[in-house]
């Protein structure tokens, strides 16, 4: 029976090339500070013997795993892929590795997945938004494990964060949803409990009714999980009123998309008998029937930055520092004035 073979070493990829281990050490943490021709050797011995460093040595010796944690509220839609794809591209070029988990929007599942990662080893950590227990903080701060929050900017928060404003951003749509003549409007959101984005966006909305003379009763709201058919439902329950809205602001694209669906079921036609709008500006905004009117969310800019921050803080033992992103309406063919009585 034959015998299993061992993995190769350090060592026997350094007598492989005529080197010291130090080289070899060298060669693959700061390939730039070895000449080219015993880097050249040094790598064709690393594949000749399909030698794969010691990950758990390494991990001892620096102290760190050059890995990130995020954890993101759902991973059943497109509202976070973009961003998270740019915060990993950018990890990668630092030489981090990402690792995701998903909390379905529930506080205590988000807990159990930061002690998780934690525990495995995780350099930092992404989270979305500012709501949770100050107690998770305490423990992070004796840890030494440096959190970032993306998807909401607030400059005061205990927190760093690389975000936007989304009490302004919605503030500025419902504004121009106000301005085009609907006096009745209608909100579908995201549950606000537990969760900073949505309760924002409901604030923004209330602050521009307030400004344009609008009663509380002119505002019909409801609060819904992020689901294009919960989207459609909420839809069919404004519209069924004895005075239904004329516009219908989304907390998000994909709640929006519900509703367009459902206008068309009933045979309303968008824009003309009611205007529907989103906010996020994911793809789905703009192949949908009608395109949507939505505000834009510089997602990989976000992402980006967001990585850049988090590494920074990493390597230079910083607290960070918050950057406000702007967005912008981007108007479609979703909304228009409203139908003359």
């Amino acid at each position: 029976m034959s015998k299993l073979r061992s993995a190769p070493t350090l060592d026997d990829v350094a007598r492989m090339a005529g080197v010291s281990t130090a080289t070899v050490s060298r060669c693959l943490n700061n390939p730039d500070r070895v000449v080219d021709a015993t880097r050249e050797r040094v790598l064709s011995a690393v594949d000749t013997l399909g030698y794969t460093p010691n990950f758990a040595a390494r991990v001892m010796a620096a102290k760190r795993t050059s890995t990130i944690g995020a954890i993101i509220p759902t991973m059943e839609n497109a509202i976070f892929a973009r961003g998270l794809q740019a915060f990993q591209e950018e990890l990668h070029k630092h030489g981090y590795t990402l690792l995701v988990s998903s909390s379905a929007y529930k506080p205590e599942i988000e807990e159990e997945q930061i002690r998780t990662l934690v525990a495995r080893g995780a350099d930092g950590l992404l989270l979305i938004g500012h709501d949770r227990d100050r107690k998770i903080h305490d423990d992070l701060e004796r840890r030494k494990i440096p959190v970032l929050v993306a998807w909401s900017f607030l400059p005061d928060a205990r927190v760093p964060s690389v975000g936007f404003d989304n009490r302004a951003a919605m503030f500025e749509l419902a504004h121009r949803v106000i301005e085009l003549g609907h006096r009745r409007i209608g909100v579908i959101s995201g549950v606000s409990a537990g969760n900073d984005r949505a309760r924002h966006r409901i604030e923004g909305i209330q602050d521009a009714a307030r400004q344009n003379g609008l009663l509380s009763s002119d505002v019909m709201m409801l609060e819904t999980p992020y689901e294009i058919e919960n989207g459609a439902e909420a839809f069919s329950k404004l519209m069924s009123q004895d005075a239904p809205p004329t516009a219908i602001l989304c907390g998000n694209d994909v709640l929006a998309v519900g509703a367009l669906h459902r206008a068309r079921e009933m045979g309303l036609r968008v824009p003309d008998d009611v205007s529907i709008t989103g906010f996020d500006d994911i793809e789905l905004a703009r192949i949908a029937t009608p395109a949507l009117t939505t505000v834009h969310v510089p997602h990989r800019e976000m992402g980006r930055r967001a990585a850049l921050e988090l590494v920074g803080m990493l390597e230079n033992q910083t607290q960070g520092t918050g950057t406000r992103l702007a967005t912008h309406i981007v108007e479609r063919q979703s909304l228009g004035p409203p139908a003359k009585a």
